[in-house]
This record gives structure tokens, C-alpha cells and sequence, in this order.
């Protein structure tokens, strides 16, 4: 049978995905009550109904913008002779550290970092991570004060919450862009073949030289790297991905310390159950993640899980007459792949044990799988 579906760690993009590079509030709690406060003009602040209920601010958009412009920083780069391109950053810690895309630095000769009082700097690449496309620089600035930005919670946002993006779309320094979220939980294609999970959806203008600026909410955190756009043009028409703060705060000081970061693997391909499938195979429900193919010698292999041997041709169409169903991962059900890729990118690392629920022909198994490192 052919393999259409899905990697684990990887998809198959079926739109263009156009990687945009060229061209700490303090929380109050409050137990007395439970009122709408206008602190001042730009922005309000949600008492707590009860202890321990931190207080919710909203700042104006001009509020986000003078408060993170000092920590955008423009990211240059020399890849040999003549060819060159520039994106955006944004300053983590005090120690000079700075966070972009890989695809911002891959194959660079020489990184420049400018900061918003015009002061250029030369840069180290002191860890990458292709995968996720997330890259830290180091500087050592002389004249220049370091502000990092506040790193949220992006497992805390939801779709419809305004938010905006800083970075310097066509080279155009320190511009800033607003609109929503506009989704949650995508799986975003990587050239090396994975996938980055948990990528946030954007109606916020992104352009090229916006990839490796922050993404920001209303309270001023960083809840996103912004990273590519969804465009047949090559420009932003309305879709644009970041990497999640919460991916950010996991990876980045690994890749501080270490240079690269070891993702868990588990060593299958396949594709999400649709209702043709679940029809065939009598299934109560068309979720789950039906398992095509095992790798010889991986977790997936040593667990047990069996891939599709045979096949039957129902209306032009090859149907699985066997392979695993995945139907749940450590107790949370699999509704589709990107239920597993964010369950490992979340809560999972090498070495850990992963329950998996599959429906063998009928018979509901479980399955434990232990993590190995992924390869290349």
C-alpha cells in the first residue's frame, strides 16, 4: 500500500508554507473584590473573585509596543559572497542571549544583531534546533542595555485572543502588527522531514524578515515565535504560524547548555482514521491514528505495534483491512496525529514509557513503548 499518510514527526504539506526570513507584569491577588478597575485610560485590570485569583491586565497595543521594542532585535546574516538575509529576534536573558529561527541563521558565515538604539553587534549561533525551527545567538553588547521580554504561557491561549507580532517584515525595523488567534494545536512542515507541533495560528500581519520576532499577548508575554505564512504569492494573506512560548521555554535552555536538543521518537508512519476507513473496519468512531508502517528496530517495533499488511480496493480507493489503530496515548484520546505530536513535544522526553490503546482487528490491546532519540 502506498505511504500518503503521515510521519511521526513529519507531514506531508498540502499547502504552500513560505518561511518569512528574506528580503514581567506583576500578578496581584485580591480576596476583597471582584470589580472592573480602569487603572488608566489604555488598559483594565479584572479583580480576582476569590484568593489566589490573579489579576488579569490587558494593555493598550501602544502599551505591548514601547514596552517590547527595545527587545526586538534585527537579525543579519552572511551565508558566503554575496548571499545574505535578515530576520528578527528578541532578547531571552540579560546574559546576551538572543531567540530566532534556525531557518534565520542556517548556513551562516557571519550574524549580525542590531537593537533598537541602532547599536550592531556580531553573533555567536550557540544552539539550533531544525526541527523546531529555533536558534539562540549570543551577544556581548557593550553599549546596550538588555531587556528580555516575559516568556507566557501559550497553553493558556485560545482562539479568538487578540495578540500581535514585532519583527521587521521586509526589513523595515521595529513593526508591529495585531490581530487574533486564530487556531491552536497545528502541525507546521519542516523540511528535515518533522513537523513542529503545537504551532499557534495567526490573522496578524507576517511578512519575510518577521520570522524569529516574538509573538505577543495583551499582557505583554511572549506566547510564540513568529515563523512562517501560508501564501501561493509570497505574501501574508491571512495566515501565519508561531513556534509556542511553551516549546520555547523547553528547548531553549537545553540548547543554552548543550547546543541541540534530543527529541523522543517512536518509530511509525501512518494516517488519521476518516469515516470511509471507520465504515470498513466497523470502527465506533473515525478518530484515532491508523498505523501504516513500523521501523525495523524502533520503540514502535519493540512495543509490538503491527502496520497495515494488506489492503482492498473499495470504490477506487485502498482501504487497510488490518493494521493498529492508535486510539489513545497515556490515557488522552487520539482524535488524529497531532494528538500524539503534542502529547511527546509537550510532556515527553527519551527514555520515558508511553502507554498506547490500539484496536487490533477488534481486540482493544495496551501497549507500553519506551522513547528513544530521534534520528536524523
Amino acid at each position: 500500500m502506498a505511504n500518503n499518510g503521515i510521519v511521526i514527526g513529519g507531514v506531508i504539506a498540502t499547502a504552500a508554507i513560505i518561511f518569512a526570513v528574506f528580503v514581567s507584569f506583576n500578578t496581584i491577588d485580591d480576596s476583597e473584590s471582584n470589580e472592573l478597575i480602569v487603572v488608566n485610560e489604555n488598559h483594565t485590570q479584572t479583580i480576582g473573585e476569590s484568593v489566589g485569583i490573579e489579576r488579569s491586565y490587558e494593555y493598550s497595543l501602544v502599551d505591548i509596543f514601547e514596552k517590547s521594542e527595545e527587545s526586538v532585535v534585527q537579525v543579519n546574516v552572511l551565508r558566503g559572497g554575496s548571499d545574505g538575509g535578515m530576520g528578527s529576534g528578541f532578547v531571552y536573558s540579560e546574559e546576551g542571549y538572543i531567540i530566532t529561527n534556525q531557518h534565520v541563521v542556517k548556513d551562516a558565515k557571519k550574524v549580525t544583531v542590531t537593537f533598537l538604539d541602532g547599536e550592531a553587534y556580531i553573533g555567536d549561533v550557540i544552539g539550533t534546533d531544525p526541527d523546531l525551527d529555533i536558534a539562540v545567538v549570543k551577544v556581548s553588547p557593550s553599549n546596550t542595555y538588555l531587556q528580555p521580554i516575559t516568556i507566557g504561557d501559550s497553553s493558556k491561549l485560545k482562539v479568538g485572543e487578540k495578540i500581535v507580532a514585532i519583527g521587521n517584515p521586509f526589513g523595515l525595523s521595529g513593526s508591529m502588527t495585531s490581530g487574533i488567534v486564530s487556531q491552536i494545536g497545528r502541525l507546521l512542515p519542516q523540511e528535515s522531514g518533522y513537523s513542529i507541533p503545537d504551532v499557534i495560528q495567526t490573522d496578524a500581519a507576517i511578512n519575510p524578515g518577521n520570522s524569529g520576532g516574538p509573538l505577543i499577548n495583551m499582557k505583554g508575554e511572549v506566547v510564540g515565535i513568529n515563523t512562517a505564512i501560508q501564501s501561493i504569492t509570497g505574501e501574508f494573506s491571512g495566515i501565519g504560524f508561531a513556534v509556542p512560548s511553551n516549546t520555547v521555554k523547553k528547548i531553549v535552555p537545553v540548547l543554552i547548555e548543550d547546543g541541540e536538543f534530543k527529541h523522543p521518537w517512536m518509530g511509525i508512519s501512518g494516517t488519521d482514521v476518516d469515516p470511509e476507513l471507520a465504515d470498513f473496519r466497523e470502527l465506533k468512531s473515525s478518530k484515532g491514528f491508523l498505523v501504516i508502517s513500523v521501523i525495523e528496530g524502533s520503540p514502535a517495533e519493540q512495543a509490538g505495534l503491527i502496520g497495515v499488511t494488506e489492503t482492498k480496493e473499495i470504490d477506487g480507493r485502498e482501504l487497510a483491512v488490518d493494521g493498529d489503530i492508535v486510539l489513545s496515548i497515556d490515557g488522552k484520546t487520539v482524535r488524529k496525529i497531532s494528538d500524539i505530536l503534542i502529547h511527546l513535544q509537550r510532556e515527553k522526553s527519551i527514555g520515558d514509557e508511553m502507554v498506547l490503546s490500539v484496536n487490533r482487528n477488534g481486540e482493544i490491546l495496551e501497549l507500553t513503548m519506551v522513547l528513544e532519540e530521534r534520528p536524523r
